[in-house]
Parts: C-alpha cells; sequence; structure tokens
C-alpha cells in the first residue's frame, strides 16, 4: 500500500487525484492508496507530521489569471505561494523521509501559445523562457526544488535525487487541464456550445489532458517513485472547434463550424487589449512533441469523445 499526501485541500487536481485514487481502490477491491489532504492556507500544516508517507503531491498553487490586471502585492504572492510555499513543503518532506516530491508546474513557462494562424511546437530542446509572473513563479520554483533534491545544477532535474536514500522530485509540466470541476477555457467553451448553433472553423492545435489521464500518469508514477521531469498530455492534439463540437455532442447538439467565420477572429486577434489576447489565446496553438509525452497508451485512458461525454456527464445543468 502506498501512502499519499495531497497539499491544497481545495485544489482542482489535488481533489481530483483523491477521488481517482480512492475509486481505483474500489475498482481493484483492495485498498492500494491511503490518501491524506492537508489545506496549507494557514501555518498549521508545518505542525503536520509528514513520516510514513511514499508521495507528497504539491497541489497548493495560485493558478493562471490575466497578467495584466495583477498588482505588484499580488505578484509576491504568486512567488509566495508557487514558490516559496512548495520549496517549504519539500524540505519537510525531505526531512521526514518521503521518497517522492511531486510539483505540478505548466507548459506556460515556455510563454504564450503563438498567436491565430501560426503554430508553436515544445520539444525537448525549446528552453524555457516566460517574461510574465505567473510561469516565472514555476519556474522558479523548479529551480529550487531542483536544488533542495540534489540536482547538480539550478535547472529542472532530468532524474532528481539519485541515491535510493533521496528524496526523488517529479516535475510536471502541465498543459491545458480539463475535465470533471475543472476552471478556466473549457467552462467558458462549454456554455458557447450550448449557445451557439456556429462556430469558426479554425484548426488551431492544443496540448491538453484529461484529469483522469492526468491522475492515471500521476498514479503510476507514485508507484514508480522516480523522479524527472514530465510532460503528459492527451495522446492526440485538440483544437478549439472540435472542443466544442464534442461538448454539444455530449448534450445532443450539433454545432457547424463556419470557415466564414475565420476572418472575424483573425480581425479580432489583431486588435489591442483584451479582446486581441481572449482571441489569441482561444485560438492560438501550443503544443507538446509527443516524444517527449512517454508512453500515452498507458496512462491516456480516454480521448477526446469519451473524456468529453464523461465530463458533461457529471454536470446537472446544461
Amino acid at each position: 500500500m502506498k501512502r499519499v499526501l495531497i497539499t491544497g485541500a481545495n485544489s482542482y487536481i489535488g481533489t481530483s487525484l483523491k477521488r481517482y485514487l480512492l475509486e481505483y481502490n474500489d475498482r481493484q477491491g483492495r485498498e492500494l492508496y491511503r490518501v491524506d489532504m492537508i489545506s496549507q492556507r494557514d501555518s498549521e500544516w508545518e505542525s503536520y507530521d509528514f513520516s510514513g508517507y511514499d508521495a507528497v503531491f504539491q497541489a497548493s498553487g495560485i493558478a493562471h489569471v490575466d497578467t495584466g490586471s495583477v498588482t505588484a502585492e499580488q505578484q509576491a504572492l504568486y512567488y509566495q505561494v508557487n514558490c516559496e510555499l512548495a520549496v517549504a513543503t519539500a524540505r519537510k518532506a525531505r526531512a521526514a523521509g518521503v521518497g517522492l516530491f511531486l510539483y505540478p508546474s505548466s507548459i506556460i513557462v515556455y510563454g504564450d501559445s503563438a498567436p491565430y494562424g501560426k503554430s508553436r511546437m515544445i520539444t525537448a530542446q525549446t528552453p524555457p523562457n516566460n517574461p510574465h509572473f505567473y510561469g516565472n513563479s514555476k519556474l522558479r520554483a523548479e529551480e529550487e526544488l531542483g536544488k533542495l533534491a540534489g540536482a547538480a545544477d539550478g535547472d529542472a532535474p532530468e532524474g532528481a535525487g539519485g541515491g535510493s536514500q533521496e528524496m526523488q522530485l517529479a516535475i510536471l509540466r502541465l498543459p491545458m487541464v480539463y475535465g470533471r470541476g475543472s476552471r478556466g477555457n473549457y467552462p467558458m467553451l462549454a456554455k458557447l456550445a450550448a449557445k451557439l448553433p456556429f462556430f469558426p472553423a479554425v484548426q488551431n492545435q492544443r496540448s491538453m489532458i484529461y484529469i483522469e489521464n492526468l491522475c492515471e500518469f500521476i498514479r503510476q508514477q507514485i508507484e514508480d517513485g522516480r523522479g524527472g521531469l514530465y510532460f503528459p498530455q492527451n495522446a492526440e492534439y485538440t483544437a478549439t472547434a472540435r472542443m466544442v463540437q464534442e461538448i454539444a455532442a455530449a448534450h445532443g447538439k450539433r454545432v457547424r463550424l463556419l470557415k466564414a467565420l475565420n476572418p472575424l477572429v483573425a480581425l479580432a486577434s489583431r486588435m489591442p487589449g483584451k479582446i486581441g489576447t481572449m482571441a489569441n489565446k482561444a485560438f492560438g496553438s501550443l503544443t507538446y512533441d509527443r516524444s517527449m509525452s512517454g508512453e500515452m497508451e498507458s496512462y491516456c485512458l480516454y480521448d477526446l469523445p469519451e473524456s468529453i461525454r464523461r465530463t458533461e456527464l457529471c454536470k446537472k445543468n446544461f
């Protein structure tokens, strides 16, 4: 049996992971995972006993928001939570003899997606580079965690923690995560799918990962206990238009894709301010080279249509 501690009592990925592992126990008919969650909203977590855990998953963090509307004080909070708190947690885990520390980072450490009409693929040779505070807070956390776990230098480790007595560090640079209870872009697309009979036929490409596919990836990491730098993603890239179609289809609706609407998207993408930012964010492209993502068939349990169906079945209303 593996004992797993998840920080971030109300985090989306953290609560999803706990539910997934407990449901996995039920499917197997035995307790393979014992899962605890703690909050880090105050200092009480510092007195929590980390000893006896096989893995700690650092789900505590502040998610990405519009970087143009954040004060200097709020930016400082991002560094405090996404970096300093993560390092403090890892330090405590190492002192308690925890074997594996998992840190969910983000594809945003490479910067923004390509704008509308262009493509951008991240390869193993692409260096992280993000001028925004959110991506920078994640990247700084990777660097500091790498040092703590015993990496040779300050870079994110390829396999941090070399010996059996050392805590292993697994960094997960995640693309967009969607699924049951997800926040951010997915709920917005679901609303559009519910209301619009037509949608632009833009064929952009995005690396994404369905939450249950991600949880299975994490489960396998917990079993393996190995550190490293990882890039989990769905087995296929996703176009925004196709996702809208699949969401509608899960509710028996049809959304027609019209190329005639594409010039409107192109126009919006060139507009200054929030409109241009939103258009490029929704219809831009950003992918990981599939060769970076390991044996995807081992953890990608659900393809896009089935993952959307499972997500939408969890909703009471559409």
